[in-house]
């Protein structure tokens, strides 16, 4: 239902498609049936366009107004307090002539209250007016002289220090801004007083000529007599439509090849930004931002599904943008590409949220960057990606923040998207891979032998996804996790037991003890979903069994039955179904047969020991979903062995000095 909601916002256009458009060829002549004052539509533009540039309405920030009145008190503060130091000649707020100082010496506090208020009047005077940052010093100077009252102001030091206090207090600041909808309402008027572009079109007179291109302002003389028809075109439409289907399930297929633990939560979110991005560029037209749209949404999924995901995503919004960014050049989309795909590629390179902030402050400075340079380099190139309309820097500048905000709106939804839709990004990952986390710091109090052996385990898997460019911080995580189900009931795994007696002994019963090894696998998803951890993290704990034997229990079941049934000593599964959890079953029965080795036992020895293992589980149909090849099955081998050595190296013998009795 999503791909097809998609796909119907894609090619909706088409249902109301004029069926002559600008650059076409004329399929008739035409003539004006009668005489008419036609609107210019391609003149009107140009003119709007030009207009916005020179028609901003500015407006009193009251903020910055109540900014600037604080900046005067305090340098009314300043100055008292150098006057009541007793040494006016000090470093203050304004430099001082003599004169000045014996004046402030000598004023009272009554006439020092008056040419206070007189001050603060002031500049509430010149600030109602509206006060800009770029106004020349001398200037100002001139106006805070006149706006002050000299009947209240006689002496000329008086008048003097209050124009340097001003001044100070308001010199390159402004308490103006830019008010968007008076500057609309401005550019209006000003068209209307201009006029409206017009076509002056007599009776008779040729509009097109059959097998010529039709121009702009003769496709407006055509709609304008009702010539251009507006009617569904089901044969493009159907096109597009089947285009924007068909690119829809391509995606989810690519996603799903690379990353076969996708959920359909996971699918849903990337149809839904798909879709936001197609009712946006409805809504909105040729104002729409392409950076807007396509670069956060990038951004997220390449942070919670991967790096290729979200380039995927990104491909196929493109590719079905549902109409031209008309009047502006589709430079415009190419640009927010070529944007979105650095992003992307870094974001998947990022290990936490701070590299994430610095990424959404440093893609806005890019663009804004790069599409500046495209501007200034148009006359050379000849490329002119914003079309015939130019835009300003204040307008790349808006379109720069624009898109700075919504990268950290952005960066504040991942972590609700996290458990909403099972995202798992890196940074997410490093944190559960915490070992003082309550779950793990259990497992080490409660089960030690258990998490010496997961430790063991998380330096073979890690270095086995290196060799193979698996993800290493997914394995790490998954294998801290992928035996926490033997804490319902840690004695009974022998990493845990130590000197006491084997319950598996006391209770002699192949197919009980089975059920129990079996039962720490489902234990384990119980308390993943009790602790909330990611799916793609959960699906380590019954995929690193798989639906392997529990061979040491079925030959004792043999011993008493030959007859039993096999599949009740093997593990319930699934098998590996990534990489991943391919790599950590191999390290998981690898490891217990790496650390038995003899110190003498040479590198050879130690890859058949492994390699005699890993056989055993591609011949039992193990590794057959993981999408592991031979080769990458044998890179991980020899990891395996690397690590195995870096475990065994050698020590010097220190001598260990004999204990002396103290003499009295």
């Amino acid at each position: 239902m999503l791909c097809s909601a998609v796909a119907m916002a894609s090619s909706l256009p088409w249902l109301v498609e004029p069926n002559l458009q600008p650059g076409d060829l004329a399929p008739f002549d035409a003539r004006a049936p009668k005489a008419a004052l036609v609107r210019d539509s391609t003149a009107l533009e140009q003119r709007r366009s030009t207009l916005v540039a020179r028609s901003v309405v500015q407006v009193i920030d009251a903020d910055q107004t109540r900014e600037l009145m604080l900046r005067v008190e305090r340098q009314l503060s300043q100055l008292q307090q150098i006057t009541d130091s007793g040494s006016s000649a000090r470093v203050g707020p304004v430099n001082l002539t003599a004169d000045e100082q014996e004046w402030l010496k000598q004023r009272t506090d009554q006439q020092r209250l008056a040419w206070d208020n007189q001050v603060r009047k002031t500049a509430e005077r010149m600030l109602s007016q509206g006060l800009v940052s770029s106004l020349a010093v001398e200037q100002l100077r001139q106006a805070s002289a006149m706006q002050l009252d000299t009947n209240l102001m006689e002496l000329e030091s008086a008048r003097s220090v209050a124009v340097k206090l001003l001044v100070s207090s308001l010199q390159g600041s402004s308490n103006l801004r830019t008010d968007p909808n008076l500057s609309k309402q401005l550019i209006e008027e000003q068209l209307t007083k201009q006029g409206i572009p017009t076509i002056e079109v007599r009776k008779g007179d040729l509009i097109t000529r059959k097998g010529e291109p039709i121009n702009p302002q003769a496709f407006d003389v055509l709609d304008h007599f009702g010539l251009v028809r507006r009617q569904a075109r089901p044969v493009i439409w159907l096109g597009r439509f089947t285009e924007a289907l068909a690119a829809c399930g391509v995606m989810l297929l690519v996603m799903r090849r690379e990353r076969p633990g996708l959920e359909v939560r996971q699918a849903l979110l990337a149809l839904c930004l798909l879709l936001l991005v197609q009712i946006a560029k409805l809504w909105f037209q040729n104002t729409v931002s392409p950076l807007a749209v396509l670069v956060p949404s990038t951004l997220i999924l390449t942070e919670g599904l991967g790096t290729s995901c979200g380039l995927v995503w990104m491909a196929v919004a493109a590719l079905i943008w549902p109409v031209p960014v008309n009047g502006l050049g589709d430079g415009r989309l190419i640009i927010a590409v070529v944007i979105a795909t650095v992003g992307g590629v870094i974001a998947g390179r990022q290990r936490s949220r701070g590299q994430l902030l610095q990424l959404a402050l440093l893609l806005p400075i890019g663009a804004l960057m790069g599409q500046w340079i495209l501007l200034q380099l148009q006359p050379l190139s000849g490329w002119r990606p914003w079309g015939n309309l130019n835009p300003g820097l204040d307008e790349l500048g808006a379109d720069a923040l624009l898109l700075g905000v919504l990268l950290m709106i952005s960066l504040l939804m991942i972590p609700m998207l996290e458990g909403s839709f099972g995202l798992v990004t890196r940074a997410r990952l490093l944190e559960l891979a915490d070992q003082e986390r309550p779950l793990l710091r259990r497992l080490s109090c409660e089960a030690p032998g258990t998490f010496e052996h997961t430790l063991m385990i998380c330096g073979l898997a890690e270095e086995g996804a290196r060799a193979v460019g698996a993800n290493v911080d997914l394995i790490r995580t998954g294998s801290l996790y992928h035996d926490v189900g033997k804490l319902h009931a840690p004695d009974w795994f022998i990493e845990n037991q130590k000197d006491g007696p084997n319950p598996h002994d006391a209770l002699n019963d192949p197919e009980a003890s089975a059920a129990v090894l079996q039962a720490h696998v489902d234990e384990g998803l119980k308390l993943a979903r009790r602790h909330r951890l990611p799916r793609p993290i959960a699906d380590f704990i019954p995929e690193h069994q798989g639906t392997l034997k529990m061979g040491y229990f079925l030959h004792r079941a043999k011993e008493l039955n030959a007859d039993v049934d096999e599949k009740r000593f093997r593990y319930h599964g699934p098998t590996p179904r990534s990489r991943e959890t391919a790599i950590l079953m191999m390290a998981d029965g690898c490891e217990a047969a790496l650390r038995s080795l003899p110190p003498d036992t040479s590198e050879t020895e130690a890859i058949d020991t492994v390699r005699r293992i890993v056989e055993s589980r591609l011949l039992d149909g193990q590794l057959r979903k993981s999408g592991l090849g031979r080769a990458e099955v044998e890179l991980v081998l020899q990891a395996f062995v690397r690590v195995w050595r870096r475990m065994r190296h050698r020590r010097i013998p220190y001598p260990i000095p004999a204990r002396t009795r103290p003499t009295n």
